[in-house]
C-alpha cells in the first residue's frame, strides 16, 4: 500500500487482474485502473504476453529500483517504509 502516491495501469496487451483488500478485478488490454493512494492492491500478469504502462510517481520508481530478488522480506519491508508504502502480507 502506498500511503502518498497514486498508481494507474494502462493494459496494451493481454490482461492483468488486480487484487484489493475486498475483491479482484481482471482488466483485458484496452482497460485503465488506477490505485488512488492508500488503498492496498496486488497485481499479475495473467498471460504471458501481458504488457502495460505503469504510470507512477518518481517516488514509487525509486521503490521499484531498490527491489531485489535477493533480498529479505525484513529488507523489502524497509525499503516499502522508506517510500512511504507498507509491504502487507
Amino acid at each position: 500500500m502506498h500511503h502518498a502516491d497514486d498508481e494507474a495501469w494502462h493494459v496494451l496487451t493481454g490482461s492483468i487482474r488486480f487484487r484489493f483488500a475486498d475483491n479482484e478485478v481482471d482488466a483485458p488490454a484496452g482497460s485503465t485502473v488506477f490505485v488512488p493512494a492508500g488503498v492496498a492492491h496486488t497485481f499479475v500478469a495473467a498471460t504471458p504476453e501481458t504488457r502495460y504502462l505503469l504510470i507512477l510517481t518518481k517516488r514509487l520508481l525509486s521503490l521499484i529500483e531498490s527491489l531485489g530478488p535477493e533480498q529479505t522480506h525484513e529488507d523489502k519491508s524497509g525499503i516499502y517504509s522508506a517510500h512511504a508504502s507498507d509491504l502487507l502480507e
